[in-house]
């Protein structure tokens, strides 16, 4: 068969596989998994240290694996940046902030009276939370410089303009660290206190351990510790819309802009809102907050479905080898359970 015969009939085979309804597709794919077969699939993953799947608001399975318990925080990493993205929204609704065109100079004064720089000054909060800065990145061979600064607002600061403002990414948990001292610094009380007045105790979440800087700021998006079931709950609040048991947490119109595509990763094909990402697993648009090792708290809003996954720090490395096999778990056996049960 020549490439042209290929093409053709691949083409066919997609418009006919495209006219199947969602309980046809489900049936031409096989049973689904049952909830054991994905938990005895999940605890194969060396990483996986907790799998929690809910639909409808419906805790359908919570599991532990390698020694973790319910009870036990862990450190979410980078998934800690869309908490902050949550903090900020809230911090807007609350009128402490003006909204995400306000640009960052006046909340770093002492910085800018002994560095003045039109351009950095003038950064936004939209580019903070779209990492867009053009700021050289805090994050990879600059981490380690960068924690062991004197001053990690500063060392931020500081750094080179890489890219143009509002243009390609940059990510650096220096720009999300921003973030949290710009909080600090406009509501007069610190990340943790806002966050355990406007999020956490309204959504009886414990936060543990959240790592600070030399000058006392919470670090903002990093080192941050939660219960799975905790990070299922800020999942089931942004799939409702911002609300929680019925109180308004962060207005909806926050999490709409939320979850635009403002820009994409240069390190892989996932779109990024305010600190939350997206990307297609199998037929479904899936949104999420990611960290280092693991950490995940994925929305599938087509199957109202909320699942976290935590992994383990022990043996991560920068070649994130977890990944793979959490999103093959996703695609061919969360999702496809999920879809059986939203079709039947």
């Amino acid at each position: 068969m020549d490439i042209s015969m290929k093409r053709v009939v691949i083409g066919i085979m997609f418009v006919f596989w495209s006219g199947f309804s969602v309980s046809q597709k489900v049936e031409a794919q096989g049973n689904p998994p049952s909830i054991e077969e994905i938990n005895n699939e999940a605890s194969t993953i060396p990483s996986v240290t907790s799998l929690l799947i809910q639909q409808h608001g419906e805790r359908l399975s919570e599991e532990y694996f390698n020694g973790m318990r319910a009870s036990e925080r862990t450190n979410i990493k980078s998934a800690a940046k869309s908490i902050i993205s949550l903090l900020v929204g809230i911090a807007i609704d609350h009128d402490f902030l003006e909204g995400i065109e306000q640009p960052v100079g006046p909340f770093f004064e002492d910085y800018f009276e002994k560095h003045p720089d039109s351009v950095k000054q003038a950064l936004t909060l939209k580019d903070l939370l779209t990492m867009r800065t053009g700021l050289e990145t805090t994050s990879f061979h600059n981490y380690g410089r960068w924690v062991t600064s004197d001053n990690w607002v500063w060392f931020a600061l500081d750094q080179p303009m890489v890219e143009e403002p509002g243009g390609d990414m940059v990510y650096s948990t220096g720009t999300s660290h921003l973030l949290s001292v710009i909080l600090t610094r406009t509501t007069g009380m610190s990340t943790r206190d806002f966050a355990r007045q406007y999020l956490f105790d309204p959504m009886d979440i414990s936060a543990g351990g959240w790592d600070r800087d030399p000058q006392g700021y919470y670090m903002g998006g990093n080192n941050m510790a939660l219960s799975p079931a905790d990070m299922m709950k800020i999942g089931q609040m942004v799939m409702n819309g911002g609300t929680f048991r019925g109180e308004r947490i962060v207005s909806e119109a926050w999490l709409k802009d939320s979850f635009r595509t403002y820009t994409r990763s240069n390190f892989n094909p996932y779109d990024y809102g305010y600190m939350w990402w997206k990307k297609p697993v199998g037929e479904f648009q899936v949104r999420f907050a990611w960290g280092f090792g693991g950490q995940y708290i994925f929305m599938i809003p087509e199957l109202n479905a909320v699942v976290v996954l935590t992994g383990s720090l022990q043996n991560a490395d920068q070649s994130r080898s977890y990944k793979e096999p959490v999103f093959d778990l996703l695609r061919e056996d969360i999702l496809r359970f999920l879809q059986d049960r939203e079709s039947s």
